[in-house]
């Protein structure tokens, strides 16, 4: 997974940067409208706030993709938060170098709030605020299948023509330890990494805070005995699979996110969960204000816009299918 996604060549990152959006091959809350960025930036600004006002202070992006969110967060940051806007750097964290230029040349009128870097070492100390849209369900799982004998991790190999195909690797009892006992071929996925990943992520936000928007469950709900086959899926042209040895390098491959795994993790660094709700709730509540404002308006701006938070907070849209999870440092 993680050579069929990020190799710097021929990794499905890196090939291209139109994978988000109608004409890509899946479909974010960016690709909405610029709504998003502006309510993200709402919040953080008023983070920006509670925290002194810091004259000196940074948003840290991951999976910034062709940096459609930072122009629509700098935007909204630069016309409705001036003071907040006067002391910011905005840092794109981008280890593929194809990404980074296109976000460079997306994002050319922000020059002189914007960094683009390869390692998160590069920045130097500053209050912050992290924040992932749709990061952690592409970060690279095992796969473990239930067996007679406990859990076995199940891997990828190549067939007698050459193929890839899957391959038990055998017991994996380290990999299993937290999950419930499960029938045989019960399979599901496990990212025993978090904290390490999270781990060089820390220094970002502290102080400060993180933000992780996604897709997930909670541990119970994740592994509920009905979710025999997993959460692993690949995306090409809106279309949904689940075979991710199919077309490496041309297909999303995802798999939904553990949210008691992420929060687990967070507190092992030393960090606390302030936030975890749907994005329904959030944004709602971001919103309150700037909803306030548009009593009484019925142009068709207005009309879209509302149509656009809609999209954004409907139950059975966007709202309850991603969760937020804020956490402080």
């Amino acid at each position: 997974m993680q050579m069929a996604l990020y190799d710097p060549e021929k990794g499905y990152y890196a090939r291209r940067h139109d994978q988000v959006g109608r004409s890509g091959d899946f479909f974010t809350s960016v690709s909405t409208g610029p709504l998003f960025g502006r309510l993200l930036a709402d919040h953080v600004a008023d983070w920006w706030r509670k925290a002194g006002q810091p004259e000196a202070w940074r948003i840290v992006e991951l999976g910034a993709h062709d940096g459609t969110l930072a122009g629509d967060i700098l935007t909204a940051m630069r016309a409705h938060h001036p003071e907040a806007w006067r002391g910011l750097e905005y840092a794109i964290l981008e280890p593929l170098p194809r990404l980074a230029r296109t976000q460079q040349s997306r994002l050319e009128a922000f020059q002189d709030h914007l960094r683009i870097v390869a390692d998160p070492g590069e920045l130097p100390a500053l209050p912050g605020y992290l924040l992932a849209n749709e990061v952690l369900d592409a970060l690279p799982f095992h796969i473990i299948e239930a067996h007679d004998d406990g859990w076995h991790e199940i891997g990828v190999g190549l067939g007698e023509e050459a193929t890839l195909e899957w391959h038990d690797l055998g017991s994996s009892p380290v990999l299993g330890e937290k999950l419930p006992a499960r029938k045989p071929g019960y399979r599901t996925e496990i990212r025993p990494g978090l904290a390490d990943f999270l781990k060089i992520l820390v220094p970002l936000a502290s102080p400060g805070r993180m933000l992780w928007i996604d897709y997930g469950f909670e541990h119970g709900e994740y592994y509920d005995e009905a979710r025999s086959k997993g959460t692993l899926r690949t995306f090409s042209l809106h279309e949904a699979d689940e075979d991710p040895l199919a077309e490496p390098g041309r297909r999303d491959i995802t798999a939904h996110v553990d949210f008691t795994a992420v929060r687990e993790a967070i507190e092992s660094l030393g960090g606390e969960v302030v936030c975890f709700e749907n994005q329904s709730r959030f944004l709602t509540e971001v919103a309150r204000p700037w909803l306030l404002g548009l009593e009484g308006r019925t142009d068709p701006d207005t009309a879209k816009l509302l149509r656009n938070f809609q999209t954004l907070t409907h139950p059975a849209q966007m709202g309850s299918r991603f969760h937020f999870l804020e956490a402080g440092f």
